[in-house]
């Protein structure tokens, strides 16, 4: 216990500062690859905490690392702070009231998450300088995780090569173990060419790109029947050919997002829609390229980690949540439905309350109700041993991505659950450096589930970052 405590010191000692970090970087939401003012604070901590910084890792302007200590065991703590598009929010409102002027907003908690992450960070480098143990912990900011995938490009190019254990957590509505699913993703641009012509007097004369698209979709939603129950396809016109009917449309492309419970699954499943559009392609007389823009892994589990963090939480039992924290959660509460409260509790596999915010520590192995997304921090957990925590720092029934969740990004109850997750991970981090066992454990688990399954990067060998994706 002492140690532990010892560690929860360092963390409460940079509390406020960190508070004050995460409300900043709410004040400024911006989207994937465009978190220019997010990351320049960021940096700005990590040097203002002597942090030894650097900037644009593996060519994306908005990544950054900090590390700290020498020698020993390399822990890796893992940050973000990308926005999310429609999601503008006044702060501490429980109703509807976009800001004025703005469109982005932090419906999914990453301010909160970078910022918890790097107190984490900086409690792990106090102990470290403390104790005169080797040992280096970095924090790595990662953009754009909404889509944009950072870590599976960093992951893909080397960024973690020498990194021992991998630690991160996410905004939710209870605390927990993140359960070690998520979905494989590709996203993939498909692209029609066909020809132009005048759609009444000579429509003989035309190729449509945008039916194409079209018998694309068509296709693909009979592909629905036809695969895995836990795959999803989704997709969003990017380009329709123009606004002119009686014109037939040259171009049109098709944005498609393809989510399967694995790698090998997801490569499979993204080839048969690619083929699809092979189809449209016949079809229609046009023809179709393809271009992957980024792509993410499942998850990958470690046990060893799993229990380590677990019991970090275990002995924090849930954040110090008080009558005004509560009062706020209810009002919140008040603009959602019973289904999304009860829904939450599923997820979790916990037991439905009426509790406006988590008042346990969901144990662990809950095996809550899988409706899975997907995460960048899937490649990084193919990369090294890695462990995610989820946070309570919202109001149970919240749903994710909405502006309730922006709402309550600076409120107290969020703060205090960034801090008490921050206290768990740097726990973890200590854990690690100071059992050889523990660290020997989550690696032997790590390297048996890559000799079952080896990694396969889902990026293209030459494939950049999409660092052009939210213009």
């Amino acid at each position: 216990m002492h140690n532990s405590e010892a560690i929860w010191r360092h963390v409460e000692a940079h509390a406020a500062a960190f508070t004050a970090f995460s409300d900043r970087v709410w004040e400024m939401p911006e989207l994937n690859f465009q978190e220019v003012r997010s990351a320049a604070e960021h940096t700005a901590m990590l040097r203002a905490h002597g942090f030894r910084v650097t900037e644009g890792i593996d060519g994306m302007p908005t990544a950054m690392m900090g590390e700290a200590g020498a020698g020993g065991p390399v822990i890796a703590i893992l940050g973000e702070y990308d926005a999310l598009p429609g999601l503008s929010q006044e702060a501490g409102i429980a109703e509807h009231r976009p800001r004025p002027g703005e469109g982005a907003g932090h419906g999914c908690g990453h301010n909160l998450l970078g910022a918890g992450a790097l107190l984490a960070a900086t409690a792990v480098k106090d102990w470290l300088a403390q104790e005169g143990l080797p040992g280096r912990v970095r924090y790595y900011g990662c953009p754009a995780e909404e889509g944009g995938a950072a870590k599976t490009f960093m992951v893909r190019d080397g960024v973690f090569k020498d990194v021992d254990v991998a630690i991160t957590w996410h905004p939710g509505p209870f605390v927990s173990i993140w359960e070690p699913v998520s979905l494989a993703i590709q996203l993939i641009d498909f692209s029609f060419a066909g020809k132009a012509s005048h759609a009444a007097a000579a429509p003989h004369l035309g190729r449509s790109a945008l039916d194409a698209v079209e018998l694309m979709n068509v296709g693909v939603n009979y592909l629905r029947e036809h695969m895995p129950s836990d795959a999803r396809v989704h997709y969003a016109y990017l380009d329709a050919g123009g606004i002119a009917p009686n014109v037939v449309q040259a171009s049109a492309t098709v944005r498609y997002l393809v989510r399967a419970a694995d790698l090998p699954a997801l490569l499979d499943l993204a080839a048969r829609v690619g083929r699809i559009a092979e189809g449209a392609a016949l079809m229609t007389e046009t023809t179709v390229t393809s271009r992957v823009v980024s792509a993410m892994s499942n998850l990958l589990a470690n046990p060893p980690l799993e229990q380590a963090l677990h019991a970090n939480l275990m002995r924090l039992g849930p954040p110090p949540f008080d009558a005004e924290d509560r009062a706020f959660a209810e009002q919140i509460r008040a603009t959602l439905t019973r289904e999304d409260i009860v829904s939450a509790h599923r997820r979790f596999g916990v037991p439905v309350t009426d509790a406006p915010l988590c008042d346990t520590v969901v144990p662990l192995g809950a095996n809550g109700e899988r409706m899975m997304g997907s995460t960048d921090v899937g490649d990084v957990s193919w990369a090294v041993p890695t462990v995610q925590a989820r946070g309570a720092t919202y109001a149970i029934g919240t749903p994710g991505h909405s502006w309730q969740m922006t709402a309550q990004g600076k409120t107290p109850a969020a703060h205090k659950g960034m801090i008490h997750v921050a206290k768990a991970m740097a726990g973890t981090a200590v854990d690690v450096l100071r059992d050889p066992d523990l660290l020997a454990r989550a690696k032997a688990d790590h390297a048996e589930r890559l000799r079952r399954t080896p990694y396969v990067s889902p990026l293209p060998a030459d494939l950049a970052p999409p660092l052009d994706m939210a213009g």
